[in-house]
């Protein structure tokens, strides 16, 4: 699929976006996260594609994808003996 997001230092300080909008990938995955469904966001905001909003979700399980994740093992330390405080 082709990819509608791009980055310009000047539209949102670089944030990625759908191209030749302000609308970014992070106010997509807002409007998903608060319940709405694509077909709401296309609704809601005419001037952007499936395919485009289809592009923002692909992007960003790219980015989370290429993340490193370290798990912690619970410290069994008190609150208490972190803070000092008793």
């Amino acid at each position: 699929m082709k990819s509608y997001i791009s980055q310009d230092p000047e539209i949102l300080g670089g944030k990625p976006v759908i191209t030749g909008t302000r609308m970014s990938v992070e106010s997509i995955l807002e409007l998903i996260s608060s319940g709405m469904t694509i077909n709401e966001i296309l609704k809601e905001y005419s001037f952007i594609t499936r395919n485009q909003v289809q592009s923002a979700l692909e992007y960003a399980t790219k980015i989370v994808g290429k993340e490193e994740s370290y798990i912690f093992k619970k410290s069994k330390v008190a609150a208490h003996e972190i803070s000092g405080r008793r």
